[in-house]
């Protein structure tokens, strides 16, 4: 067995909080964030936004609907999602509770990472609502916790309605999402 693993270097948040430029940290190791997002993927995103703030503003729900605000999943582990939806007011500063709803909009170099590690994150750390966007594709996937806690996964070919925050019931249209 290689002792490698033992001379790895293993990062907190409160070294996270110090470094410059755009990171994420995965169970103690920085991974790089990408490049500012293309216009497409700036285009979905506001989309989405869009899409939920007005249907929670609408219905009065107690929502705050964020965009590129860093989790706090652990003292090792910070993630920053494309959008979130979290019950009651906006934080201060960082998310530090699972979020209600969580959307990715993937990329060529984000696709392995949205579908998997952090398909996998979300599931492990209580998020209600994964859903996967994909912009080349025009597709919509949602990963929804069901009442046994297993996720289940869906392909929205038109709309889907989602519970979030107890008493708030959204509908998000697909092809609002690639206008």
């Amino acid at each position: 067995m290689s002792a490698a693993p033992r001379y790895l270097p293993h990062y907190t948040v409160a070294d996270y909080r110090q470094w410059e430029g755009d990171w994420e940290l995965w169970q103690g190791i920085p991974v790089s964030m990408t490049p500012s997002p293309f216009g497409p993927h700036q285009r979905i995103a506001k989309n989405v936004v869009f899409e939920i703030e007005s249907q929670i503003r609408k219905q009065q729900c107690r929502a705050s609907v964020l965009y590129e605000i860093d989790w706090i999943v652990s003292d090792e582990t910070v993630v920053r999602p494309d959008v979130v939806v979290i019950c009651g007011d906006a934080p201060e500063e960082h998310v530090e509770s699972p979020p209600a709803l969580v959307a990715e909009i993937q990329s060529e170099s984000t696709a392995g990472r949205d579908r998997e590690a952090k398909r996998d994150l979300y599931r492990e750390n209580g998020v209600q609502t994964y859903l996967l966007i994909d912009p080349d594709g025009e597709t919509l996937e949602a990963y929804r916790r069901t009442p046994t806690g297993d996720w289940n996964h869906e392909v929205v070919n038109e709309t889907i309605r989602l519970s979030i925050c107890d008493d708030c019931e959204i509908q998000i249209d697909r092809d609002s999402l690639f206008l």
